[in-house]
């Protein structure tokens, strides 16, 4: 299986209201997150790639239009705005254009990662 992965950046601010009011993630906060992409194929294209990285542009701009600099809690609608949600929020977007999506990582801090990989 060949694999690839691209990674991403953004800015943003949530906040865990159901967690205990002493808990640190309950008050509002803000983390600069990683996004990483894992696509796989079996065989290579044509151009000998599991897909063109510029294939990837459109979630570049998703994520600087919709999440950049966002409250990620008004953005997504719920108050449940984890790491582990967001892996999952952005393998869902990226495998309804990108088939070859095989999983999505998600950090907010440099150790500590959460994945979706169906």
């Amino acid at each position: 299986m060949f694999r690839i992965t691209k990674e991403f950046h953004f800015s943003a601010s949530h906040q865990l209201t159901s967690l205990p009011p002493d808990h640190q993630c309950a008050r509002l906060h803000g983390h600069n997150y990683i996004v990483e992409v894992e696509l796989s194929a079996k065989e290579l294209n044509e151009h000998g790639f599991v897909r063109d990285y510029h294939d990837l542009a459109p979630l570049k701009r998703y994520i600087d239009q919709s999440f950049d600099h966002r409250h990620l809690n008004d953005v997504l609608g719920h108050e449940q705005v984890t790491a582990e949600y967001l892996a999952r929020h952005f393998y869902e977007w990226c495998k309804a254009r990108l088939p070859e999506t095989s999983a999505v990582r998600v950090s907010e801090t440099p150790k500590i990662w959460a994945e979706w990989r169906p």
